[in-house]
């Protein structure tokens, strides 16, 4: 088979954009549903309910935190206990929405540093969903997301990022982050799984951790016209599990 190509910022962006314009047919929910769906899959397929039931799912405040909202309510579906933490919310309807709809599972939201502090204290929380940033990422780290980054990062939990590690170049891996101030404040978070979205980005090729592949609504059409080279899922499942460093 064909090497599984990674995409750019650009590209991937341009990808996005053609699958929700009128020839690639798609809505941003239906593309946020599947990629929270295979977020979700991912979190139990790796850690399962028994020992890390309690799932704290970090949502930033764009698409990617779309993408953690749905997460978290597929995680409750599956027995899990997920909590949220979004500190800024999206102002778009589709958040809302969403956010109602963990509501309606009953799952929790905090939205506070020392809420989010409390959640990382023993036995709170068994591991972490990243939906913090996304491809579209570009530095300096913002409040509240400087102290967080320390925060998740210190835990010491497991941490599973959607498509990059929160704080990572999406094309050249992890760097240095600094403030507005100019404070330092890591090279993102260390993931130590990874679920990549329609198809793995430039910046993860170090990766070395369990990395996953959630992009089972690509069209053959588009995967053709861009050169996806992307794996056979098994069965049904919306992820495949990549070899060590995708070296497909």
């Amino acid at each position: 088979m064909s090497r599984l190509r990674y995409l750019t910022s650009k590209l991937a962006q341009e990808i996005d954009e053609e699958l929700m314009n009128p020839s690639g047919a798609f809505s941003l929910d239906q593309l946020m549903e599947l990629a929270g769906l295979a977020c979700a899959q991912t979190v139990a397929t790796v850690y399962g309910r028994e020992k890390y039931r309690k799932v704290l799912v970090c949502c930033g405040p764009g698409n990617q935190g779309g993408d953690g909202l749905v997460a978290a309510r597929h995680l409750a579906m599956f027995g899990y206990e997920p909590t949220v933490y979004m500190p800024k919310p999206g102002s778009k309807d589709i958040y809302k929405r969403l956010q109602q709809q963990c509501t309606n599972c009953t799952i929790p939201t905090i939205s506070s540093l020392d809420e989010l502090k409390q959640q990382l204290q023993p036995g709170k929380s068994d591991c972490i969903l990243d939906a913090i940033f996304g491809f579209s990422f570009k530095p300096p780290v913002r409040a509240p997301f400087d102290e967080v980054l320390p925060l998740l990062n210190n835990s010491k939990l497991p941490i599973v990022s959607v498509d990059i590690p929160s704080g990572w170049d999406v094309e050249k891996g992890p760097v240095e982050l600094k403030t507005n101030e100019g404070t330092s404040v890591g090279d993102g978070l260390n993931a130590e799984v990874l679920i990549s979205l329609t198809a793995p980005k430039e910046g993860v090729k170090s990766f070395k951790g369990r990395h996953f592949l959630g992009g089972r609504f690509v069209p053959k059409l588009l995967a053709e016209k861009y050169t996806l080279n992307l794996p056979d899922y098994p069965g049904f499942a919306q992820i495949v599990e990549l070899p060590s460093n995708s070296a497909l």
